[in-house]
């Protein structure tokens, strides 16, 4: 038992390490050329049915509930800078900086930058996780 949890850990990390290095990459590569309004747009959580309207003006982004699957949250208006967006949620009694990295033009991964208080559920579950994001529209 311990040796299968040892090869998923190393095999986790290996996956870690290669996504690490292919968004580096991409990074790169959007950062050589980049246009706030490629943000703008419907995206759809990978997997998922939940969708959310962006809007991009001179770095300011706004997002919109689409389908939220039942869940209620708020945001403000947050920033852009090159291929990296944040904007504050608040959602079950936390708040928390959301970031988004665009790994493509139609792809983005996002995360729980921060999430306070730290001890709510909702915090404990987003840490350390990502969601993938992917553009299903353009406005």
């Amino acid at each position: 038992m311990d040796n299968y949890l040892e090869l998923a850990l190393r095999l986790t990390r290996l996956t870690i390490s290669l996504s690490t290095m292919y968004l580096l990459l991409a990074n790169i590569t959007l950062a050589q050329e980049f246009d706030d309004s490629i943000w703008s747009g419907h995206w759809v959580g990978d997997g998922t049915i939940f969708e959310i309207r962006v809007e991009v003006e001179n770095g300011v982004m706004k997002v919109h509930q689409i389908e939220s699957m039942g869940f209620t949250w708020n945001s403000k208006d947050g920033t852009v800078e090159g291929n990296i967006a944040r904007v504050e949620v608040e959602y079950a009694g936390v708040i928390g900086i959301i970031q988004a990295e665009l790994v493509d033009s139609e792809t983005a991964v996002a995360f729980a930058a921060t999430c306070v208080p730290d001890f709510m559920v909702v915090c404990v579950l987003a840490k350390d996780r990502q969601a993938v994001f992917k553009k299903v529209l353009n406005d």
